[in-house]
């Protein structure tokens, strides 16, 4: 801090504190007497280390009312905040403390139920056990539901009921074609709610008094099925159909639709699926397949069905024809290249190319447009070869 302003005191000028010769005035023995107590008090004539700035206040300096409240407030606030993080803290250490004590007391150890054998012989009523059975304590699936549907099965609960006179029962029938799944894998999800959903219907008709069927069965789905079992051929074997042969690859498809088979409806009998099991069929069935060559002889001969020209959706890796059903779209941002079975090099998609075609005698044009670029070049050269100069 400067001690020689120069405020009020022009530049040069000859007043001024610097320019003071006379001789100051004598201090009071009182003012002497408050120096030396100060001196002996803080031992040297300096700034003692800070002991001002921790909170001593500046002589002659008195805070206000509004700080000193200001003050207060901070305080209290801070012995707040310290008082949540000591808790805080607190119940951290708590459940840690009582996890280790816990850990170190002894405990009783958990029983190990050993497997549950079923000791009813199959297709008869299951032999109950008493309920202190250690594998009824708590809820156990696999015994309390075992042996109970294959009695279910064998008494023919679930086979369509008629009147006494073998005709259908007088509140009506009720007769649900169960969806074939595919034999191209297991069952999901989607398969358990939609089977639950028509398990219920099927049972709340059958206690309505109705004659009652749930017709079960399973799809070849043949080109699906063709497919899973190549790439499984490749997969395990490296090998394609071409390798195998045409007789060892069917026997092959049959391996895989048997297995599958059993397992789907293994899994349906465990859901406890009401199906009648004794009309159970398979859409490769040798009276099914008799029943689809029927119809499709007498479709053609009427005129309904007929056999043309037309495009196709090709299947460059199974060589054969698919419907719409089973071709997987992809939507392109643009020109893209994309692999294809069999084909050395990739095939360009997202692309349409126009052609302008004059119009004679006119300056109009005719706009045509393609994404099938050679087709359409071999077609104008073949119209052209046909059309007589």
């Amino acid at each position: 801090m400067a001690t020689n302003s120069a405020r009020g005191n022009p530049i040069a000028a000859e007043g001024g504190p610097s320019k003071t010769t006379a001789t100051p005035p004598p201090v009071s023995d009182d003012t002497k007497a408050a120096i030396r107590e100060a001196s002996a008090a803080t031992g040297t004539g300096e700034h003692d280390g800070g002991k001002q700035a921790e909170g001593a206040p500046v002589a002659g300096k008195v805070k206000s009312e509004k700080e000193l409240e200001k003050e207060r407030k901070k305080a209290a606030k801070q012995a707040k905040f310290d008082e949540r993080q000591a808790a805080k803290a607190a119940a951290q250490a708590g459940p840690a403390t009582a996890k280790v004590e816990k850990k170190a007391k002894p405990g009783k150890t958990e029983e190990v139920l050993p497997e549950y054998q079923n000791d009813t012989p199959a297709g008869e009523k299951k032999r109950l056990r008493p309920l202190d059975d250690p594998h009824y304590k708590t809820y156990n699936p696999v015994a309390v539901e075992s042996a109970w549907y294959d009695w279910w099965e064998k008494q023919g609960y679930f086979k369509p009921e008629f009147a006494a006179d073998g005709k259908v029962k007088p509140a009506g029938h009720f007769v649900i074609s169960h969806p074939p799944p595919n034999v191209t894998g297991y069952l999901h999800m989607g398969h358990a709610l939609g089977d639950s959903l028509q398990d219920i219907m099927i049972r709340h008709a059958r206690m309505s008094g109705k004659t009652t069927l749930w017709l079960p069965g399973c799809d070849h789905a043949g080109i699906a099925t063709q497919s899973v079992v190549e790439n499984m051929l490749m997969r395990k074997q490296g090998k394609t159909r071409h390798d195998l042969g045409r007789d060892e690859f069917i026997k092959t498809v049959w391996d895989w639709k048997t297995e599958y088979h059993q397992n789907i409806n293994a899994s349906l009998r465990r859901m406890g699926g009401s199906f009648d099991w004794s009309r159970e069929a398979f859409t490769m069935d040798a009276n099914l397949s008799a029943a689809v060559a029927e119809t499709f002889v007498r479709l053609h001969e009427e005129g309904t069905i007929y056999r043309a020209n037309r495009l196709v959706n090709w299947d460059c890796k199974l060589t054969t024809a698919l419907s719409n059903l089973e071709v997987n779209n992809i939507e392109v941002p643009g020109r893209t290249l994309l692999s294809v079975p069999n084909y050395e090099k990739k095939i360009e998609v997202g692309v349409i190319v126009y052609f302008k075609y004059p119009i004679d005698g006119s300056e109009e044009t005719l706009t045509v447009a393609t994404t099938r670029l050679g087709q359409f070049v071999r077609g104008v050269l073949l119209s052209s070869w046909l059309t007589p100069s």
